[in-house]
């Protein structure tokens, strides 16, 4: 690689750094990930093979940080963990037992029927966030809503499933409630 495309590539990274990280946070779901990958990227740019022409730089960069990304998350994927280890050994037995089926099964009758009773709107936004993982953001634009009426329907859906469940709703998100409260939560996510 030349050093006035190296040059090129780096400037683009060093300008694009937040936005390069953002991309890549959104596509590997981790901002560690991101910047891990372009550190990793910025060290190849010094030892990259000489390529042809780049036609886009931006594109160039991103992709090498792309697939810095993929490899690093391969090679955390193929560590088990010595927990994972121990129960695939048999060491440990966290199987339910015949009683803690039951409860089990009792409690998710009463969610499926407190789910049941919510409004479709409600039901879409609980099952979205919380059993797809989908952004508030990501449902509100997909709903033609904003996101802060998404955070308040899904706060609504929440203290409704906890109350018909009589649970104690675990905050995600916003500042502590006063003790006792029925939605108290530890305020962490």
């Amino acid at each position: 690689m030349s050093h006035s495309t190296r040059e090129t590539l780096r400037h683009v990274l060093l300008l694009g750094y937040d936005d390069l990280r953002a991309r890549l946070a959104r596509r590997f779901g981790s901002v560690e990930l991101a910047s891990d990958a372009l550190h990793e990227t910025w060290l190849r740019l010094e030892t990259a093979a000489p390529a042809a022409t780049i036609l886009s730089p931006e594109h160039y960069v991103l992709q090498m940080a792309a697939n810095a990304a993929l490899k690093n998350l391969n090679a955390r994927n193929r560590f088990v963990a010595l927990s994972d280890a121990k129960l695939a050994i048999g060491l440990a037995d966290d199987a339910p037992d015949q009683e803690r089926n039951s409860i089990a099964r009792s409690d998710l009758r009463a969610f499926a029927r407190a789910i049941a009773e919510l409004t479709p709107r409600r039901r879409e936004i609980l099952m979205l966030s919380r059993l797809k993982g989908m952004p508030l953001w990501a449902i509100a634009e997909r709903l033609g809503v904003s996101q802060r009426f998404v955070e308040m329907e899904l706060k609504h859906a929440l203290a409704f499933c906890a109350l018909r469940l009589d649970r104690t709703v675990v905050k995600r998100f916003g500042p502590r409630l006063r003790k006792g409260s029925r939605t108290e939560g530890d305020g962490s996510g």
